[in-house]
């Protein structure tokens, strides 16, 4: 069906408001754990999801994108998106069901659900936008569930101070981008994001400013070096099904709205490649050496999302630069690894924190010390989050090492030096980040335990789930990554379609 994929975007975005009215008209006062409505009503939408986005993707593979028009409105599903979609929606639903007893009983619980079912379906109709300005509604519905989210424990001050600093900053990202976008229409009369804009000595100067503004809006929510200030806060604070969800989708959503919203200028110049690849070579390094330096688990892992949005960069912008496809598939690949070894690690470490400290109503973060001989009481939990930073540094048959090795054979493909040298630079960043990915494996196999892991609860069988599928996930991704090249293809020949290759 050419419009199944409206209903992907509309399923979610209806389910936002039947959510938070079943909080509002279920049982006053704290419900049990395991029959609060708002949860298996979140559930239940997102699986239904999951029939429009299989559809989709049998017509994308038979038919090529599908448009949709109402109206001055028009969306499109083309490879691109359907990798956005589908990790979204995955991740999302392994973060709804991770939810249910991390957050049962707590104030605004049905607005936690009623808020991330409209982030995600926000980021699919992110994906799917045809012009500038309805990629900006999208990219703000996305934006303004999420900052609520990040102050879910709004009574805390440490998740309202990062809930506040995301707003600012990604506020004025936002504010970057509508004035790119204003540049764009008054110099060129369009919003098309299918059009190739074409070089003039009187609309190149104001068309550049506008891409410029795009970099560095857009590049706010990507968390591209310097932007990135908000991210460790944000992620450290938000609850940990958050946590995931913004570094394994929401940043990336960033990173695919910039491409879309860069498209049309591309035959300005030609340095929109280089300009990746440059924040591509920032990113890793600044990430891993900011990660080197955490005590809190969280605030390490968000850290470490700066380095791999970096090899993102690296492969896509391999491909923008040289109009060759393998590098956009891998970084593609590597888009869809991150989304599933980085929600791993984060909801591990949120099973974590749950067990010691916030089932004993205390708020305060995980550390690595709290982790030492967690695998003797919680051995499920060890391995996951094993697997999943041990994926993130790049060891092999891990997924996190596959992606990455195709993103270098596509840099050596170039035979360009710098590119190679490039290449062998971000190899050496996947070397350092072991160095803070290694001592929290470590601390987890300690003999002794720390008296917080003593005193800690069991893990509910529901946070368990997610986890196990995850970590299965990590591993056959590893040594089968053809599985998912029927998305990784289509999108990497979008992006090199976009910039005109």
């Amino acid at each position: 069906m050419d419009t199944a994929f409206v209903w992907l975007i509309a399923i979610p975005l209806a389910a936002s408001p039947v959510n938070y009215l079943a909080g509002r008209l279920g049982p006053a006062g704290r419900v049990e754990r395991a029959t609060s409505p708002v949860r298996w009503v979140a559930l239940l939408a997102l699986l239904a999801a999951w029939i429009p986005f299989g559809l989709a993707a049998q017509y994308l593979a038979a038919h090529g994108p599908a448009v949709y028009t109402y109206g001055a409105i028009s969306l499109r599903l083309d490879g691109l998106s359907l990798v956005l979609s589908g990790v979204a929606l995955a991740l999302g639903t392994l973060v709804m069901l991770f939810s249910g007893q991390y957050i049962a009983g707590e104030d605004g619980e049905n607005k936690y659900y009623a808020l991330l079912t409209a982030m995600i379906g926000a980021i699919i109709g992110l994906s799917c936008a045809t012009d500038l300005f309805n990629l900006w509604v999208w990219f703000e519905t996305m934006a303004i569930s999420s900052y609520m989210l990040v102050a879910f424990y709004h009574k805390q001050a440490g998740a309202l101070e990062a809930g506040i600093k995301y707003l600012v900053q990604s506020t004025v990202g936002s504010v970057f981008v509508l004035l790119g976008i204003g540049l764009v229409f008054g110099t060129s009369g369009t919003l098309d994001l299918s059009a190739h804009l074409q070089k003039t000595a009187q609309l190149a100067p104001a068309l550049l400013a506008a891409g410029a503004l795009f970099v560095i809006g857009f590049g706010v929510k990507t968390a591209l070096v310097p932007m990135h200030t908000w991210l460790p806060d944000a992620h450290s604070q938000a609850p940990s099904g958050i946590s995931a969800m913004l570094s394994g989708v929401v940043i990336e959503a960033g990173l695919v709205a910039m491409l879309r919203a860069l498209a049309p200028l591309a035959n300005l110049t030609s340095l929109w490649g280089p300009i990746l690849l440059g924040f591509s070579a920032v990113n890793m390094l600044f990430g891993n050496l900011m990660a080197l330096r955490q005590t809190q688990v969280k605030r390490m892992l968000a850290y470490s999302s700066l380095s791999h949005i970096g090899y993102m960069l690296l492969g896509i912008g391999i491909t923008v630069t040289f109009h060759q496809v393998e590098g956009a598939q891998g970084g593609l690949f590597h888009l869809i690894n991150h989304g599933i070894m980085k929600g791993l690690a984060f909801l591990a470490a949120g099973a974590l924190l749950y067990a010691l400290h916030i089932a004993h109503g205390d708020h305060s973060p995980l550390t690595v010390g709290d982790l030492s001989g967690a695998s003797r009481r919680y051995p499920l939990v060890a391995i996951a989050f094993s697997v999943a930073v041990l994926g993130l540094g790049g060891l092999p048959p891990l997924a996190g090492f596959m992606s990455k090795w195709q993103i270098f054979v596509a840099g050596f493909q170039t035979q360009v030096p710098w590119v190679q040298a490039l290449v062998i630079f971000a190899a050496l960043n996947s070397v350092l980040s072991l160095a803070y990915y290694a001592p929290l494996v470590n601390a987890i196999y300690r003999r002794e335990m720390s008296s917080t892991v003593k005193q800690g609860l069991a893990i509910p069988a529901t946070m368990n789930i997610p986890l196990v599928l995850m970590a299965l996930a990590v591993i056959v991704l590893g040594i089968w990554p053809d599985l998912v090249s029927w998305l990784t293809g289509p999108g990497a020949k979008a992006i090199l379609a976009a910039f005109g290759g």
